[in-house]
């Protein structure tokens, strides 16, 4: 398999993107450099506004390549993507080879997510110009503000998107193992109005909204619900000063479930919750819901499933089918008419600044990547 991709420039080429710095809605400099590979690859680059929406500096990527020849143009189109952006800390990164595993110095998170994700395709795009191989249309896809949200995908212009089946190359785990089900995500904003007065003059004559939101959490949704459902209270922040009874206390939920029906039953059972309790703690109460994303469940005999699978045995992968607890950018892609299943490249404890990778899933997911395109070009 080694003869198959060009390993000691996917390293190169993943040390080198991991040390760009490439915070969330600060994609500018990793997203040129991109852009001008998609390019250089002979790729024909649009860049959408969501940077704008989002407040941004940078918009999605959205690359199409042509078929290898006419032959092959009536082929499904595929999509290949990954995001560009970091989790913080991811400036100044030093990477470090060590036994086989690539880390970071320990002050800063590696930034194989997602840039294992992203090495891996264009490795892809470069094995096939470079042996001439046969493939039908792609579409690569390299989305912005993933890490905050999902929400670079959630305002991709869709217009530019044409895909029949794709690949969100951005999970944990050995290459072969891919994602086929992942729940939906609502955010919730819970707000607790009381009443001010000064605590040490006439503390009666106020009504503590942060006494409020703890007697109504203390008895409220919390944690897992069922094996697809859960939720959980992330942030709370209320009050101005110690002397002054707390006026405001806002609460921010989230819930989430691999299931359409019970994402709605939860979220509206904390509305619920914390709007009937209102009467009881003498304070105005309202909820606000903001969608992150909706969930997603592909048939396991679907095209994409398939192909990517028949990839993975060509090359001795074993091949696992899992269902998630977080969401991806497959998530809007999947809402978007595109069937996407995540693929795993290799990089673990993401988010923290223990994460890494190991050398040889990093070459694996470029190799898998590639067979997929490869059996792509195979007409049925």
């Amino acid at each position: 398999m080694s003869d198959t991709i060009n390993e000691q420039r996917v390293l190169d080429e993943f040390l080198e993107l991991v040390q760009v710095r490439c915070s969330t809605r600060a994609e500018r400099e990793i997203g040129d450099i991109l852009t001008k590979r998609l390019t250089d690859l002979g790729g024909t680059v649009h860049e959408d506004n969501a940077g704008e929406k989002l407040g941004g500096n940078c918009g999605n990527l959205i690359a199409d390549f042509p078929a290898s020849d006419d032959v092959h143009s009536d082929l499904p189109t595929i999509m290949l993507t990954a995001h560009m952006d970091c989790v913080e800390p991811c400036g100044d990164v030093h990477p470090i080879r060590e036994n086989g595993i690539i880390r970071s110095d320990g002050t800063t998170i590696l930034g194989g997510d997602d840039k294992a994700g992203v090495t891996a395709i264009l490795e892809t795009l470069r094995q096939l110009r470079e042996q001439k191989l046969s493939h039908g249309p792609l579409q690569v896809v390299f989305t912005i503000a993933e890490e905050n949200g999902v929400h670079g995908s959630q305002n991709l212009d869709t217009s530019l998107l044409h895909a029949d089946f794709g690949y969100t190359l951005d999970t944990h785990n050995h290459p072969g193992c891919m994602t086929f089900m992942a729940p939906g995500k609502n955010q919730l904003h819970i707000h607790i109005q009381g009443k001010a007065a000064h605590a040490g003059v006439a503390p009666e004559a106020g009504n503590n909204a942060i006494i409020a939101a703890g007697k109504l959490l203390a008895t409220a949704p919390q944690g897992r619900i069922d094996e697809e459902t859960t939720c959980n209270v992330g942030k709370i922040v209320g009050g101005s000063a110690t002397n002054v009874v707390a006026d405001t206390c806002d609460i921010y939920y989230e819930s989430r479930s691999r299931n359409k029906a019970k994402l709605d039953k939860i979220t509206q059972a904390i509305i619920d919750h914390f709007t009937e309790g209102a009467k009881a703690t003498g304070c105005q109460i309202t909820a606000e819901v903001s969608p992150d994303y909706g969930p997603y469940e592909l048939a396991k005999d679907c095209p994409a499933i398939k192909l990517a699978s028949q990839a993975a045995q060509k090359l001795g992968f074993p091949v696992k089918l899992e269902e998630s607890g977080g969401g991806s950018d497959a998530n809007h892609f999947n809402t978007y008419g595109v069937p996407t299943v995540v693929l795993s490249v290799g990089m673990e404890n993401c988010h923290t600044k223990e994460e890494y990778i190991a050398e040889k899933d990093l070459y694996d997911a470029a190799r898998w990547a590639l067979q997929i395109v490869i059996e792509g070009a195979t007409k049925k």
